[in-house]
C-alpha cells in the first residue's frame, strides 16, 4: 500500500472548505440581491443567475471533494471513515442542502425566497455540525475495547 500523503488530504480538505465558503457567501449575496429585485428592474433575475452559476456549482464541487476525502481516508487505512456519529448527521444535512440548493434558482427566478432561505439554514446547520463535532455523542465503549491513547489523537 502506498504511503499516506497528508499533503494531499490537507489540500483536498482545504479545497472542500473553500468550495463551501464560496457557496455560503454566494447564498448571502443571492438573498441580498433578491431583496433588491422587487424595486429595480435592471436587477431582475440576477439572484437566480448567481445562484445557478456560483452557489450550485460550489456545493456540487464540495460534495465531490467530501467524497474524495472519505476515499483518501479509506485508502490510508481507516477501514471505517464513516464511524464518527457527527458525520451521519452532517451527511444528512448535506443531502438536504443539495436538494434545496438545486430548487432555489427556479424559485428565485419567480421571486420566491423560501428555498434559498432553507438552503441558508441547512448551510448553517451543516457548518455547526462540522465545527462542533464533539457535541455529538459517540458510541459507548465496552470493557473489551481498549481506551484510546493520547498518541492516537
Amino acid at each position: 500500500m502506498p504511503h499516506f500523503d497528508f499533503q494531499l488530504y490537507d489540500l483536498v480538505k482545504w479545497l472542500h472548505f473553500v468550495a463551501m465558503a464560496v457557496g455560503g457567501g454566494g447564498i448571502v449575496i443571492a438573498l441580498l440581491l433578491s431583496g433588491f429585485e422587487d424595486e429595480r428592474e435592471d436587477l431582475r433575475g440576477l439572484a437566480a443567475t448567481i445562484w445557478k452559476k456560483v452557489v450550485s456549482w460550489s456545493f456540487r464541487i464540495a460534495l465531490v471533494l467530501g467524497i474524495l476525502l472519505l476515499v483518501i481516508l479509506y485508502r490510508a487505512g481507516d477501514r471505517n471513515p464513516l464511524a464518527p456519529h457527527y458525520l451521519h448527521v452532517k451527511l444528512l444535512l448535506v443531502l438536504f442542502l443539495l436538494a434545496v440548493s438545486e430548487m432555489a434558482p427556479k424559485a428565485l427566478a419567480t421571486g420566491k425566497r423560501g428555498a434559498a432561505m432553507l438552503a441558508m439554514l441547512f448551510f448553517l446547520l451543516t457548518s455547526f455540525v462540522a465545527i462542533n463535532r464533539g457535541a455529538f455523542p459517540q458510541k459507548a465503549r465496552t470493557n473489551l475495547e481498549p481506551a484510546p491513547s493520547v498518541q492516537a489523537r
